[in-house]
């Protein structure tokens, strides 16, 4: 079978294309024969050497996928050859990745795609649909009626905040970094959206709150500032952090326990087999609805593998600021 894979970490260089074995479902797993991947800043890190990680050699990288699955090991009793699926958790806790044509993983990790969803669709919302929902649903709640803040409404998690917190009736404000991406997260769904590079943020968001401030600010990137976070929460507020592991920010403990307010946390690996299909369960009927939808910027076929990495990497460790959308891999 065809693949992407890595002989040792380093640039996008490292990535090679190339046959490797066609690898056989243990017990408890199926073989997915995969249709489409998707990039993530993740699978940057650990391709890099960036996050530290025990990797198969050959290794390929990638987590999300979506696909039909193939072949069955002993004792899978939910799924059948033929069934469309879709999941992410791939490419890492020394399981191979997804930049294959094929790929064996616990049925457990798996969700059903729904009729009339395509799988660059499905691969593409996996991750960054689970990472938003967890931080919305299972770490805060938010609630209808309240008013969230989400950084980079354009990215692969905050373009899933956005819509998600309309879906249930909360109100939105996002920052952006062109006048393109300010049309993108109006089309998503963002009451308010501000261009970083040219609108006083603080300014907008008072404005857009009444003075109030906001009840949830969703960092989806790694914090550096978090003086005027505090200043622009509303009294109870609750702030997520899920990006930046280097990040190491100041913060003022006086304005922040004054206000009453809560910092959380969370990486969604971290999060059990049960838990991730709560969200799937949700993620699967606003995809089946036409209520959640994940923009694409770009595809590429498996062979040029390499060239999305790089773009990913432009993006997140460079900041070039040219992706809003996710990339996506077809086999």
């Amino acid at each position: 079978m065809k693949a992407a894979f890595i002989h040792a970490v380093g640039s996008p260089d490292a990535m090679q294309y190339g046959d490797l074995p066609m690898p056989e479902p243990k017990a408890g797993e199926v073989r997915v024969k995969i249709h489409a991947a998707s990039i993530n800043p993740i699978d940057v890190y650990i391709r890099s050497g960036m996050v530290p990680a025990n990797l198969p050699r050959p290794f390929v990288p990638g987590c999300d996928f979506a696909g039909v699955i193939d072949a069955l090991g002993n004792g899978v009793s939910k799924w059948r050859i033929g069934n469309r699926v879709w999941g992410s958790n791939q490419g890492m806790g020394g399981r191979q990745g997804t930049l294959t044509e094929y790929a064996t993983m616990g049925e457990q990790w798996l969700y059903p795609t729904p009729e009339g969803v395509s799988d660059a669709q499905a691969a593409a919302t996996a991750l960054v649909g689970i990472t938003a929902h967890i931080g919305l649903f299972h770490r805060i709640p938010l609630k209808s009626g309240e008013t969230l803040f989400v950084n980079g409404g354009t990215g692969g998690v905050g373009s899933q905040v956005i819509q998600m917190a309309k879906i249930i009736g909360a109100k939105v404000i996002t920052t952006v970094g062109s006048p393109e991406k300010v049309a993108m997260a109006k089309a998503l769904g963002a009451d308010t959206v501000i261009n970083y590079k040219i609108d006083d943020v603080p300014a907008a968001v008072r404005a857009a709150t009444q003075g109030r401030g906001v009840d949830v600010w969703f960092e989806t990137q790694p914090p550096a500032d978090f003086d005027r976070t505090i200043e622009l929460m509303a009294q109870r507020g609750r702030i997520i952090v899920m990006a930046g592991r280097a990040a190491r920010p100041a913060l003022p403990n006086g304005a922040f326990y004054v206000k009453g307010l809560m910092m959380i946390g969370f990486a969604m690996f971290n999060f059990s087999a049960d838990e991730q299909q709560i969200c799937a369960n949700d993620i699967n009927h606003w995809l089946a609805s036409g209520t959640l939808d994940t923009p694409i910027a770009h595809e590429f076929p498996l062979i040029e593998a390499a060239a999305a990495h790089r773009l990913q990497e432009e993006n997140t460790l460079g900041k070039a600021g040219t992706l809003a959308g996710k990339i996506v891999v077809r086999m």
